[in-house]
C-alpha cells in the first residue's frame, strides 16, 4: 500500500481543550492520497479542515492515530525532526500568504532554500526560475506590500515549490482573492504541481474551487467522505 500512496492517515483523532471543555475536531479520520494525486477537501469553517492539513504538514500533533507521508511516520517525531520534515518534504500555501514584509519577492522565495543550507547563489537561481514560472520575473526586487493580492499569492506558491517538496498543502489559497484572480492562482498551482508530479492537498470552503482536484472529499462530523465531482453543484 505504501508504494502507491503519498499520504496515509489512520484513525486520526484531534481533541482541543477550551477551558474545561473538550472539543473533538477529528474523529477517527482515515484517508489515502495516491502519489501524484491532487485532492480537495471541502467543508464549512470550523469543520477541522485546517487542523487536518496542519497535522499532515507537521505543524500540529494528533491526539491519537497515525500519519505517514512518503514513508515518514510523523506520529513520534521530535520537534526538531518535524522542523526538518517541514523544510524538506512539505510546501505550505496559506490563505494569508505569510510573506515576510521586510524581504523582497526574491528574498522571500529563496529563504526556504537557504534554511536547508543551500548556497546563496544557487538559492537565488532557483528562486528566480520559479518566479519566472509564475510570471513574476519583473517583481524580483519588489516588497510584498507593493504587490496585488494575486501577485502575493503567486509569490507564496513559488516559495512553497522552490525547495522541490514532495507534497504541497494549500489552506484556502484563494480565500482573500476575487473570483477571477482566484481562478488564475488555482490554475497556476494546479499546473506547477502536476507538471512536477507532486501531490497537492487543498482545503477550501468553496465547492467551485474543488473541481480542480482528482478526488473530492467533504469533512463531515470529523471524518472524510468522498464525493463525486458531478455532485458538487
Amino acid at each position: 500500500m505504501s508504494t502507491r500512496n503519498a499520504v496515509i492517515v489512520r484513525d486520526l483523532i484531534k481533541i482541543y481543550k477550551i477551558g474545561q471543555i473538550e472539543v473533538q475536531a477529528l474523529r477517527g479520520l482515515n484517508v489515502n492520497v495516491r502519489k501524484g494525486e491532487m485532492v480537495s477537501i471541502i467543508g464549512p469553517s470550523g469543520s477541522g479542515k485546517t487542523t487536518l492539513l496542519n497535522i499532515i504538514g507537521g505543524l500540529d500533533k494528533a491526539s491519537a492515530g497515525s500519519v505517514k507521508v512518503f514513508e515518514t511516520d510523523l506520529t513520534n517525531l521530535s520537534v526538531a525532526d518535524l522542523v526538518n520534515f517541514r523544510r524538506e518534504t512539505v510546501g505550505h500555501v496559506f490563505q494569508n500568504m505569510n510573506l515576510i514584509p521586510t524581504l523582497t519577492v526574491l528574498e522571500n522565495v529563496s529563504l526556504p532554500l537557504e534554511l536547508v543550507g543551500a548556497d546563496v547563489g544557487e538559492a537565488v537561481r532557483k528562486a528566480s526560475q520559479i518566479l519566472h514560472e509564475v510570471s513574476l520575473s519583473d517583481r524580483l526586487n519588489t516588497f510584498p506590500e507593493r504587490l496585488s493580492g494575486g501577485e502575493q499569492q503567486r509569490v507564496a506558491i513559488a516559495r512553497a515549490l522552490v525547495h522541490d517538496p514532495l507534497v504541497v498543502l494549500a489552506d484556502e489559497p484563494t480565500g482573500n482573492l476575487d473570483e477571477d484572480t482566484g481562478e488564475q492562482v488555482l490554475s497556476i498551482l494546479d499546473k506547477l504541481t502536476r507538471q512536477a508530479g507532486k501531490n497537492l492537498i487543498m482545503v477550501t470552503h468553496s465547492k467551485e474551487n474543488a473541481i480542480f482536484a482528482d478526488r473530492l472529499f467533504e469533512l463531515q462530523a470529523g471524518c472524510l467522505v468522498q464525493i463525486e465531482k458531478h455532485k458538487v453543484d
